[in-house]
């Protein structure tokens, strides 16, 4: 997030302007180790080779990683202390994990910092000169490596959101080679729109999806709106906003269940402080789809999507939720499903 009592079986949400939202529960597959002190922010999974699920999350307070076990939450190691060396952070925020690779965005000290799993191996920092304030990362495969995107949250003085004008780079391209041992980070762009409707007033959360040729972003910007923005991978606002209509607090985490016929779920977050909300909307056309909410969770940052791994107690895959800035909460994505009334597998 930028600047829990009981619930019942189906607890109504409201705001005004908007219809009550009846939000069925999943209970939580575990709760990991409340640290207050920590700060948790992000999370992000890794099936290792050995058969093991690992959770990773960023922990802004103490400049740590929190590694967990992810099919159990139990904690397993910390990972880093403060500074600006290669395996120190300062603030980290976002996270993202490809194949054996961890990619970390350090908000103060104005970085993406890169790791090997599962050493935590630190490998390269890269975007000192170009990030001011960023936040999250969404990260992809490409002919060459890899390619980052990166929200830049940088505002005016005193914390003021900038003029739509000058709103334009708000989302950061990196591009990421291997040249022998060494990892280079090079800047390759930057994008945002400028314009009332798809401006990117306050932004943190980004989930791309190459099929569909659509890149998600989270607008936070309360006092104009909750809602998601849909750009395309170049970069080009495409005129479609969705979620106004449904969300009663702030538009945060994303995350995408996808099929290899094209169809799938994405799920995005209402950072509701008194609990969580999960809306699901169809990948392809964002027609909605349904809602849950948790027994505990509440006031969550980042969302993963664990889709496949060879974990016995998910075997269809887990979604991991940050919960109140303390720890991270698990779902079954079967129970999920289930609950929501869609299949918990992809088409065969």
């Amino acid at each position: 997030m930028i600047g829990a009592a009981a619930l019942s079986a189906c607890a109504p949400l409201s705001r005004v302007g908007l219809p009550v939202v009846e939000a069925p529960e999943v209970a939580e597959a575990f709760l990991t180790p409340m640290t207050p002190e920590d700060n948790i922010d992000s999370p992000a999974s890794w099936p290792s080779p050995d058969g093991r699920l690992w959770l990773i999350a960023t922990a802004k307070e103490t400049d740590q990683l929190v590694l967990y076990d992810g099919e159990t939450g139990a904690t397993l190691r910390r990972v880093g202390s403060k500074g600006a060396a290669l395996g120190q952070f300062d603030r980290p925020n976002g996270v993202f994990v490809i194949d054996d690779l961890v990619y970390i965005v350090e908000r103060d000290n104005h970085r993406v910092q890169l790791m090997r799993l599962p050493e935590f191996e630190p490998l390269a920092v890269f975007g000192s000169a170009d990030l001011i304030k960023p936040y999250g990362l969404w990260v992809r495969r490409n002919a060459t490596g890899y390619e980052l995107f990166v929200t830049d949250n940088y505002e005016r003085a005193g914390g003021r959101v900038p003029p739509l004008a000058a709103l334009d780079r708000r989302v950061k391209r990196f591009e990421v080679r291997r040249e022998s041992s060494q990892y280079t980070g090079e800047l390759r762009g930057a994008f945002g729109d400028t314009g009332a409707t798809g401006g990117l007033r306050i932004v943190e959360s980004i989930w791309g999806d190459p099929a569909g040729n659509q890149l998600l972003i989270a607008e936070e910007d309360e006092s104009y709106a909750n809602e998601i923005k849909v750009y395309s991978l170049d970069g080009t606002f495409t005129g479609r906003v969705f979620g106004r209509d449904r969300f009663a607090a702030q538009a945060e985490g994303i995350a995408l269940f996808e099929c290899g016929d094209g169809s799938g779920y994405w799920i995005t977050t209402q950072q509701d402080k008194a609990r969580t909300v999960f809306h699901l909307f169809a990948r392809g056309d964002l027609s909605y789809v349904g809602a849950f909410t948790g027994k505990a969770v509440a006031n969550t940052d980042g969302i993963w999507l664990q889709q496949s791994s060879q974990s016995t107690r998910f075997p269809a895959g887990v979604l991991y939720a940050v919960h109140d800035d303390q720890g991270v909460v698990a779902f079954d994505w079967r129970d999920v499903a289930r609950t929501v009334g869609i299949p918990a597998d992809c088409p065969r």
